[in-house]
């Protein structure tokens, strides 16, 4: 699965990045960097309650994310 990371500055300067495929996985960091690693920690957390859950359908072999700036 791939999933691409919008990332964007806020207005006070904080960097908000968010991961559209998958509700809820939206953080803030102070930098781009920062705000990419948390969203892609939090994505896998929130994958990792689907498969245990058994709400994730099929096989998760491969995970890549891509980020983009909006």
């Amino acid at each position: 699965m791939k999933f691409t990371v919008e990332i964007e500055q806020e207005t006070d300067g904080r960097w908000i990045a968010e991961i559209i495929d998958i509700p809820g996985v939206m953080v803030y960091g102070e930098t781009p960097e920062a705000a990419v690693a948390k969203a892609k920690a939090l994505a896998l957390r929130v994958l990792a309650d689907r498969i245990e859950s058994g709400e994730q359908p099929g096989p998760l072999n491969r995970i890549d994310f891509a980020s983009v700036n909006v």
